[in-house]
């Protein structure tokens, strides 16, 4: 069973950065590609960004994008997101999350703060 933590949420003013990081408890981490989510308060859970297992691919939600980055680092098991220029908007539970081909996005970890304050 896979085990995903993340890592790095806390209370950031409005245009600030914060990074998260997840680690991964799975000896096949470099095979998947792994992805970035949110939930705000009274909303569904969005996609934010995703990683192709060698890194050469990603992709972001067009809110986030030139704002947000993802990367990993396969020999330490670990996915991370660079999200600077902070906004209110992006408030929310941060969660990463394991793809496994066929099934989508199947593994969740427990899940991060993040809040802006303005």
């Amino acid at each position: 069973q896979v085990q995903l933590v993340e890592s790095g949420g806390g209370l950031v003013q409005a245009g600030g950065s914060l990074r998260l990081s997840c680690a991964a408890s799975t000896r096949t981490f470099s095979s998947y590609t792994m992805g970035w989510f949110r939930q705000a308060p009274g909303k569904e859970r969005e996609f934010v960004a995703e990683i192709s297992a060698s890194g050469g691919y990603v992709n972001y939600a067009d809110s986030v994008k030139g704002r947000f980055t993802i990367s990993r680092d396969n020999a330490k098991n670990a996915v991370y997101l660079q999200m600077n220029t902070l906004k209110r908007e992006d408030t929310a539970v941060y969660y990463c999350a394991k793809r496994v081909p066929g099934l989508g996005y199947t593994f969740w970890g427990q899940g991060t703060q993040v809040t802006v304050s303005s």
